[in-house]
């Protein structure tokens, strides 16, 4: 989905622009996704799992700007991709068109900046404006910072995915499942 820009003062000054990503972004979101997968353990895959070609990546980020379903939205500080959070319809069924899943990451150096709170915000209010009723979201059991920025935006706990990641030392994590209607 294509949508307006946003400009946004971060807590240190600086600017941010929330943007769409745009299939010229390739390159920089497939080295964004190795940064952000080796800086927690709470995303869903590891640095050596990020195995989309430029052209691949071009060919999903096209898609995505051209469906008016979904959202992708970029966090740009100084010509950096900072972050990014994206919607998408769980589906066509019309008992399930009214839903959708969101996923969100920043690299640490842009932590603590105002700028998921700020890309949560916006995609929110396209989310509704699309006509989703209902938003719903994964969060890795202990990333205690994740889930206090979306109870903040009015997610609550609605269950778990039991054992939902294993991590490469054998040990497991629950997610926590968080909706919001809009």
């Amino acid at each position: 989905m294509r949508f307006e820009n946003r400009n946004v003062t971060l807590k240190d000054g600086r600017k941010c622009v929330l943007r769409p990503t745009h299939p010229d972004d390739a390159s920089a979101m497939i080295e964004y996704m190795k940064v952000t997968a080796g800086e927690t353990p709470y995303l869903l895959r590891y640095p050596d799992e990020v195995k989309f070609t430029v052209e691949s990546e071009r060919e999903i980020l096209r898609n995505i700007l051209e469906n008016e379903k979904s959202v992708m939205m970029m966090a740009e500080v100084d010509g950096r991709v900072a972050g990014n959070c994206s919607i998408n319809g769980l589906g066509d069924k019309r008992k399930i068109i009214h839903r959708c899943s969101l996923a969100i990451a920043l690299t640490q150096e842009f932590w603590d900046l105002g700028i998921g709170r700020a890309m949560l915000t916006y995609l929110l209010e396209l989310a509704k404006e699309i006509g989703y009723e209902q938003v719903e979201l994964e969060v890795v059991e202990g990333n205690g910072r994740a889930r206090r920025l979306y109870e903040k935006c009015g997610f609550v706990e609605t269950g778990k995915h039991f054992r939902a990641l294993k991590y490469e030392d054998g040990t497991y994590q629950d997610e926590i499942i968080m909706c919001k209607v809009l």
